[in-house]
């Protein structure tokens, strides 16, 4: 087995691996790389094997650590042996016996469709702000976007023709997906009266922009949700990701099929995508509740 040395160098090695071969986000490789560092940190100079990796996990559990940080951290480990002992640095894994801890996945925060239509109706189109504003609302929650995706939409990816828009999630994956005619119709609003008179906007092919004519940031997005909340009344803890989870859960209430959304949503495995029908189960579970008798 190596030594300390020797592991610090593969970990450069499986850093380069990991940033070119899968395609991962820097936060997702710095994750990864930091979840090793503090292994590496627990081990100093002893013989790395199965029952020292074990004992590792044994003292975060006990300083309290969340499942979801442990069950991370074990992912760590097991890709960065795993990678070692398939490409011949280590002569076996001594983290391939490694199990997470079962974590109750919470179920998405949703919006009833008609809170939904509150949060868009709270926009007022007689203003350039509102127009843009329901124009992104539309297109977030009627597309299914991350907010990543949605404010780095440009106009070259919308077919209006087709309705249909082109999008690059996670890992740079490509996806085509439709896009309902309301978004449509506040997209065209908004590029022929508000974002053809901005600061700058000749010069840039993003769709959304401020009322600078700069691409709208991440935290613009969240301030400008929160406001139309608040104003829509909704009591809800309402984030990008919850108008998401929201397109998901409507479409399938709706009928449509489990591998239509996961198409949708850009989810490589479609085990991602079944939380989705755990928040549809419980809706039919407050149903029974609201209108059976008996329930």
């Amino acid at each position: 087995m190596a030594n300390l040395s020797n592991y610090k160098k593969y970990k450069e090695i499986f850093k380069d691996y990991i940033l070119t071969e899968r395609s991962l986000s820097k936060n997702s490789v710095e994750a990864y790389i930091k979840d090793i560092e503090q292994l590496l940190a627990y081990v100093q100079n002893r013989h790395i094997d199965a029952e020292l990796i074990e004992n590792y996990f044994i003292e975060l559990t006990k300083k309290h650590f969340l499942a979801t940080s442990v069950s991370r951290k074990i992912s760590s480990v097991r890709a960065f042996f795993l990678f070692l002992y398939e490409e011949g640095y280590i002569d076996n894994d001594p983290a391939s016996n490694l199990s997470p801890p079962k974590i109750m996945r919470k179920l998405p925060d949703v919006l009833s469709q008609r809170e939904v239509i509150k949060l868009l109706d709270s926009c007022d189109t007689s203003t350039n702000k509102g127009i843009r504003d329901r124009a992104m609302l539309e297109t977030i929650y009627g597309a299914g976007l991350r907010i990543s995706e949605l404010i780095n939409l440009k106009i070259s990816d919308i077919d209006f023709n087709e309705s249909l828009i082109r999008i690059f999630g996670k890992g740079s994956k490509e996806r085509i997906v439709p896009i309902g005619q309301y978004a449509i119709k506040y997209m065209k609003l908004y590029l022929n009266n508000v974002r053809r008179h901005l600061k700058f906007s000749l010069y840039s092919d993003i769709l959304f922009l401020n009322m600078n004519g700069k691409p709208l940031s991440r935290m613009g997005f969240w301030k400008i949700l929160k406001y139309y909340t608040q104003k829509s009344g909704i009591k809800k803890h309402v984030s990008p990701h919850t108008l998401r989870h929201s397109f998901a859960t409507h479409l399938l209430e709706g009928g449509a099929d489990l591998r239509s959304v996961q198409e949708m949503l850009g989810h490589s495995n479609i085990v991602t995508t079944e939380i989705y029908t755990h928040v549809d189960r419980e809706y039919l579970k407050e149903t029974l509740k609201l209108y059976l008798p008996r329930g």
